[in-house]
C-alpha cells in the first residue's frame, strides 16, 4: 500500500529506559508501515545528553522552534542515584523543563477517556484538562544548604539606566543548619501562560479555572492572579462568544471544588501545582498511561509527549529477559497528537485521518478487553489475562490494519 506522505518534518525526541523501548516499537509497528515522514531525530537519552554536555537538549528545542511540531519520549532527570547508576558527569537538568523554558510554553494534559474505565471520582463525567505553567518556580530555583547560623537575604540590584541601589529583604535568621531556596518568574512568561490557557479554553469551548495562593503569597502569587485577570478582560468578548466562563480560586479551594465537579474544564495552575495535580487527575481518570500531554508555545509551536516517567522497574525486568506489561497508550497518543497537528498545519487531511484511525484502534482494543496489566483493576468486566506490551501493540496493529483497509 502507498504510504501517507507527511508534507513537513516532525521532530522526534527519543528518551530513556522502558519508554525508549516502547518508542521504537510504536514507530516500527504503528507509524512507519503507513506514514512517510521526515523525522529530525534527537537522542535525549541520559547517556547521550551526558556525552554532549546536554547540548542535544537545546538543539532539540531549537528544532521544534524551526519545524513547529515535535514528539517526545519520556526522559530521566538524574538525581544522585542516577548519576552513579549511569556514571554521569553531573545532575543534568530536566529536558522537559529546558524545552519548556526555551519555547516559553504551557503544558496541557488531558485524560484519555474509554467507555469501560470509570473515573475513581464519581462526579467526573467529562475530561479535566490541566494547563500547567511551564516556566520558573522551583524548576529554575537556586538552592543552598545552610551549614551554620547566619542571615539569609533576598537581594535585588537594578540594571535600569539612571537607577541604582539594592533592595534587600531578610528571608530568615538561621540559628542552626537548614535549607534555602530562591525562585522567580517573569511577567512575560505569566502573560504567555494566561493567553495560551484562554486560547485553549476558547478552542475547546470549556470553562477556565485558575488557582493560586494569593492570600499567603501576597506578591508572587498575586502577580499571577492579576496578570491572568487582565488577560481575561482583554479576551472577554471572544470567551463570551464561545460560551466560556472564567473563575479564580485559591488553590486549596480549587482542589476541593474539582473533586465535586463533573469535568469539562481547563484547570490552569502554576508550574509545581500543575506537576502534582496532573498526576492526580490522571490517576483519578484511570492511569498515568492514559494521559495526553502537549506543550504549546505563544508562537504556535507544539511538543507532544508521554505524560509519565521512564518506567524503570519494567526496564530492568525487560533487560533480564522477563515479560513486561507496560502501558504504551500515552506514547502512542503522543505520536497521534503530533501527526494530527502536523496534518492540520500542513492542511493534509489524510495525515489527520490516519492519526484518528490509530487512536480508534487503541480505544477499540481497550474497550474489547485487550489491555495491559495496569488497566486490569480499572476496566469493567476485566479479562482473565492481560497482554504484555508487545502483544498489546500487536493487537493495535491488527485493528489499525483493518481501519486502513
Amino acid at each position: 500500500m502507498t504510504k501517507i506522505k507527511v508534507k513537513n518534518p516532525l521532530v522526534d525526541l527519543d528518551g530513556d529506559e522502558m519508554t525508549r523501548v516502547i518508542w521504537s516499537m510504536v514507530k516500527e509497528h504503528l507509524i512507519f508501515p503507513y506514514i512517510d515522514v521526515d523525522l529530525k531525530y534527537f537522542d535525549l537519552g541520559v547517556i547521550h545528553r551526558d556525552q554532549t554536555d546536554d547540548k542535544v537538549t537545546l538543539d532539540a528545542a531549537k528544532a521544534i522552534e524551526q519545524y513547529g511540531v515535535g514528539v517526545k519520549c519520556a526522559t530521566i532527570t538524574p538525581d544522585d542515584d542516577r548519576i552513579n547508576e549511569y556514571k554521569l558527569k553531573k545532575a543534568w537538568p530536566s529536558p522537559n523543563g529546558q524545552i519548556r523554558s526555551y519555547l516559553d510554553g504551557t503544558v496541557f494534559r488531558k485524560p484519555i477517556i474509554v467507555k469501560n474505565i470509570k473515573p475513581a471520582v464519581r462526579s467526573w463525567k467529562k475530561p479535566i484538562v490541566v494547563g500547567r505553567h511551564a516556566y520558573g518556580d522551583i524548576y529554575k530555583a537556586q538552592e543552598l544548604v545552610i551549614p551554620t547560623p547566619g542571615r539569609a537575604e533576598l537581594v535585588f540590584t537594578t540594571d535600569s539606566e539612571g537607577a541604582h541601589g539594592e533592595t534587600k529583604v531578610v528571608v530568615h535568621e538561621f540559628k542552626g543548619p537548614g535549607v534555602l531556596m530562591g525562585m522567580h518568574n517573569t511577567d512575560k512568561s505569566i502573560r504567555s501562560f494566561a493567553k495560551a490557557c484562554i486560547r485553549y479554553a476558547i478552542s475547546e469551548k470549556i470553562d477556565l479555572w485558575f488557582g493560586a495562593k494569593d492570600t499567603i503569597s501576597k506578591k508572587y502569587d498575586t502577580r499571577f492572579k492579576n496578570i491572568f485577570a487582565s488577560e481575561i478582560v482583554e479576551a472577554m468578548k471572544d470567551m463570551q462568544k464561545a460560551g466560556v466562563s472564567y473563575k479564580y480560586f485559591l488553590i486549596d479551594d480549587a482542589v476541593a471544588q474539582v473533586m465535586k465537579h463533573e469535568g469539562g474544564i481547563l484547570w490552569a495552575m502554576k508550574n509545581y501545582d500543575g506537576d502534582v495535580f496532573s498526576d492526580m487527575i490522571a490517576a483519578g481518570f484511570g492511569s498515568l498511561g492514559m494521559m495526553t500531554s502537549v506543550l504549546v508555545s505563544p508562537t504556535g509551536k507544539f511538543e507532544f509527549e508521554a505524560a509519565h516517567g521512564t518506567v524503570k522497574r519494567h526496564y530492568y525486568q525487560y533487560k533480564e529477559g522477563k515479560e513486561t506489561s507496560t502501558n504504551p497508550v500515552a506514547s502512542i497518543f503522543a505520536w497521534t497528537g503530533a501527526l494530527k497537528k502536523r496534518g492540520e498545519l500542513d492542511d493534509t487531511k489524510d495525515v489527520v485521518q490516519f492519526a484518528g484511525k490509530l487512536e480508534k484502534a487503541v480505544l477499540d482494543c481497550i474497550e474489547e478487553g485487550l489491555i495491559t496489566k495496569d488497566l486490569m483493576s480499572l476496566v469493567d468486566n476485566p479479562p482473565k489475562k492481560h497482554l504484555n506490551t508487545a502483544e498489546f501493540i500487536s493487537a493495535v496493529s491488527k485493528k489499525l490494519a483493518k481501519e486502513m483497509k
